[in-house]
């Protein structure tokens, strides 16, 4: 019991609709839109001192509900009403403590709560990723609350002095008397690298352009390089068209090689992302292999692979990355949803993990103090997050010291979401030299405001 402790006294929400200004495809689905979710959660410290946090974030079903019997309408629909069960449920919740206590107790009851959700619509069990996702606005206020209320950075307030329990009672044993101070930086990092998407369905050149859409953005992967001074490209690949995979990779290096010496650019580097769809860890060695053979300047350039095959480890022990991970940090990502799959995809030779706000604030910290200790390769990855979601993204980079860049699509895929925000950070939205100026995230709380 600290003096620094916050109850919750009110939590509202509402949502946010925007379409897409060009079609994303990734892990063989194609996304149009997306309904952004926001949470505004009102706190109170031991001596009735007040602050209101807010938490925002893109309902990415496509990717956290992909399978099953439950339509992509009904499964948004779905994360939607159990978000806004959250909200209402989180009005009879009165304990005291830090934020990362908070939402790790409530999050227990995110299991029952998706039940009577599904009960109420006729829907399959939601996801545990999926439930991520929804509650993920919620943890994001109370954690911008916290440090609101107290005039601090958030990530300032992760020691001792402020939190109750150590990170053994999340962790584990081999983390007991260190706490999260340990595995985050003070000051975020003054600027750090773009990572730029390239969706399967993004037209490279002007000759695959079949409908321009003259918006004055960049509408080629080649027209994209000069205007944001890009050095981070991540693939989006298919992971059951071998030959197109190796291809793909072939020739956007080949485009990258002529833009780039057209700037004078030497240095940059690739991330191949297969969205699990990847029957097995031979599929992975032979695009390497033919990769290494068809350019070898690529594969240099290939700074590691995001989440090959199927996010079931458990269904699928025998998809084992020991061997690949051995020629390139292999990341684990959809699998990622607590420290029971961290364990599992160590076991089966996962080398690195990425991180997601839209698992939650706690997921994220308590799964980047995890990785840090057992020596794995880190990066933060984006669900397409726009407007306060990507700053919430950024600073969770911004602030973990091994993590060396931020994915951010927004930009490209849904500009108008970010109206405003643009004004307001300028060095996060709008790219020239392949950096954002993650300096700004300094602010109380998270480190932005509305």
């Amino acid at each position: 019991m600290k003096q620094t402790d916050i109850q919750i006294i009110d939590v509202t929400c509402s949502t946010q609709s925007f379409q897409y200004r060009s079609p994303m495809k990734f892990g063989g689905r194609v996304v149009r839109d997306v309904v952004v979710f926001d949470v505004a959660v009102k706190v109170k410290t031991r001596n009735d001192k007040i602050a209101e946090g807010f938490g925002s974030m893109t309902m990415g079903n496509i990717w956290a509900w992909p399978a099953g019997k439950t339509e992509p309408p009904d499964s948004l629909e779905t994360m939607i009403r159990f978000g806004k069960k959250i909200v209402q449920s989180v009005a009879g919740y009165h304990e005291w403590g830090h934020p990362l206590e908070l939402t790790y107790d409530f999050s227990k009851q995110y299991s029952p709560l998706a039940e009577t959700v599904i009960k109420s619509v006729n829907a399959e069990p939601i996801p545990k990723l999926a439930q991520l996702v929804a509650a993920s606005p919620f943890e994001a206020a109370v954690f911008d609350a916290y440090g609101r209320v107290h005039g601090e950075n958030v990530y300032n307030l992760l020691s001792k002095e402020f939190c109750n329990r150590d990170l053994g009672y999340y962790l584990g044993n081999e983390f007991q008397d260190e706490y999260l101070d340990q595995y985050t930086l003070r000051q975020p990092k003054d600027r750090m690298p773009l990572y730029h998407l390239v969706g399967a369905l993004d037209p490279l050149t002007d000759a695959e352009v079949k409908e321009p859409l003259n918006d004055g953005l960049p509408e080629t992967f080649a027209q994209w390089i000069p205007f944001n001074g890009l050095t981070h490209i991540k693939i989006k690949l298919n992971g059951d068209q071998l030959d197109w995979d190796v291809n793909r990779v072939v020739t956007i290096n080949r485009i990258a090689e002529e833009e780039q010496a057209k700037r004078g650019c030497t240095d940059w580097v690739y991330s191949a992302d297969f969205n699990e769809r990847c029957p097995n860890v031979e599929y992975v060695l032979g695009f390497l292999q033919q990769i290494k053979e068809k350019s070898p300047r690529a594969i240099q350039r290939l700074q590691y692979l995001e989440q090959p095959t199927n996010r079931d480890l458990k269904a699928f022990p025998e998809n084992k990355m020991q061997q690949a991970a051995m020629i390139k940090p292999v990341v684990i990502d959809e699998s990622l949803v607590d420290l029971e799959s961290l364990h599992d995809s160590r076991k089966m030779g996962y080398s690195g993990v990425a991180l997601k706000a839209c698992k939650g604030q706690s997921e994220a910290l308590l799964m980047a103090a995890a990785a840090q200790k057992y020596k794995m390769f880190l990066c933060v990855q984006d669900l397409t997050c726009v407007g306060a979601s990507f700053l919430h993204s950024a600073t969770i980079s911004a602030r973990i010291s091994t993590v060396t860049a931020i994915e951010g699509n927004g930009r490209q895929y849904c500009p108008k979401a970010n109206a405003g925000w643009d004004k307001k950070y300028p060095s996060m939205f709008v790219i020239k030299d392949g950096t954002l100026g993650t300096f700004v995230l300094n602010e109380s709380g998270l480190g932005f405001s509305k």
